[in-house]
């Protein structure tokens, strides 16, 4: 395992400010494939003959479809043919997927597109992760992943005033050409990158391989425990996404208004993980986590209350959102990274299947979340407090019911 600090004139690695930049920015290619198109869904639907409303939402659940099944794939790669041997190839594919998305005919084929461009993008973020446990372990890799969630939360707030403005001036098509270009963008700053791969680390690509890491992620109770329930709160965060678009415009009838309230709503998390950054190796990812799902679920009954009251405005559902979403900051990379903890000697293969279980059931469960839609806010509220209350009882489960404990202090969970 390597120190950054220490070793990158030894190892040849960048420096851990420019590792943690170009990190985030690999994984912000998911972000911009996902928040640049929402405020171009209506353009789009018109534009493909698209004639209900929510089947717009597809564009978006499509493509994390297509994330949660790749996420299964890419791991086993990279522990055979190492981290950059197989991010660069996912690059260029990218690039090719995103033109075939700004060329595509009809509705159904922008779909499948968006499937096969999410199967591929799955790459970046698993690669991301398991480049990152490659270096460093327990709380101060979920510091690391704290810090590049903040570089990477930069792309969600300025993504939908992007493909706004990208639209307005070359129609929705020209977004797919901007993702193009920030994907040939990455593959050149990638020179700079070195194999983090340990040599000895390097496993064999062979199904009995695979499959005996799968089992030996899904029968450790505590990587289970957490990963099931990030993909509890991932999904609510998915069913946002999906409904943002239309809940702003429709309920609150601020279209114009929404590359903003996105944006403040996605400073939340970037505020998240900048104090997450500061605080996890102080207080524990347990414990900071663990206090994210307790407020989640009381600011998820406020939002219900305030939605029931029949005088919600658009800034109350705004800063509630943003005070819940932010929540979500603090729980997600410190969920993955407990998950992790067991599984340095095999983390290609388990940040794959783990990504792969949690991305498919939020994935899943997002576009169930967004086709609730009915003209209120109420189906978001419930479904963000369902998934909080549901995520507690994963995590009980996975602690054998002790919460706010420290690495070593922990209940040890046998393969």
């Amino acid at each position: 395992m390597h120190d950054i600090s220490r070793s990158s004139q030894r190892s040849g690695l960048p420096g851990e400010r420019e590792m943690v930049v170009m990190m985030a920015m690999v994984m912000a290619l998911n972000a911009l494939a996902i928040d640049s198109m929402l405020p171009a869904l209506p353009a789009i639907g018109e534009g493909l003959g698209v004639t209900v409303a929510n089947d717009r939402q597809y564009v978006i659940s499509t493509y994390l479809l297509g994330i949660g099944f790749g996420s299964l794939l890419y791991g086993p790669l990279a522990d055979r043919f190492g981290r950059k041997g197989v991010l660069v190839p996912a690059l260029f594919a990218y690039v090719a997927f995103s033109i075939g998305c700004g060329l595509a005919t009809s509705f159904p084929m922008l779909l499948a597109l968006r499937f096969g461009h999410g199967l591929i993008s799955a790459g970046l973020g698993v690669i991301v992760v398991a480049v990152i446990r490659d270096l460093f372990a327990g709380d101060a890799m979920a510091k690391r992943l704290s810090l590049i969630f903040l570089v990477f939360m930069v792309v969600p707030i300025i993504a939908p005033t992007i493909g706004a403005g990208v639209a307005a001036i070359a129609g929705w098509r020209a977004i797919f050409i901007v993702l193009a270009a920030m994907g040939l963008v990455m593959i050149a700053w990638l020179r700079r990158l070195p194999e983090t791969l340990d040599p000895a680390d390097v496993r064999p690509l062979d199904w009995r391989t695979m499959v005996s890491g799968w089992a030996t992620v899904t029968r450790h109770r505590r990587a289970a425990g957490y990963m099931i329930a990030s993909g509890m709160m991932q999904g609510a965060l998915y069913g946002y996404l999906n409904s943002s678009e239309q809940i702003i415009a429709e309920v609150f009838g601020a279209r114009g208004y929404f590359p903003l309230i996105f944006a403040c709503v996605a400073v939340g998390i970037a505020i998240a993980n900048f104090s997450n950054a500061a605080i996890v190796e102080r207080f524990g990812a347990r414990r900071v986590s663990q206090t994210a799902v307790f407020a989640f679920m009381a600011t998820s009954i406020a939002q219900i209350i305030v939605a029931l009251s029949g005088a919600e405005t658009l800034w109350m559902f705004t800063v509630l959102m943003m005070v819940n979403v932010g929540l979500i900051g603090f729980i997600g990379s410190n969920f993955g990274s407990i998950a992790m903890e067991d599984f340095g000697h095999m983390a290609g293969v388990a940040s794959s299947y783990q990504s792969f279980a949690k991305t498919l059931l939020a994935a899943v469960a997002g576009a169930m979340i967004g086709q609730q839609y009915d003209g209120t806010t109420l189906p978001l509220a419930y479904a963000f407090l369902i998934s909080g209350a549901v995520g507690l009882v994963l995590v009980l489960w996975a602690e054998r019911g002790q919460l706010f404990t420290r690495p070593g202090t922990a209940p040890k969970s046998p393969f």
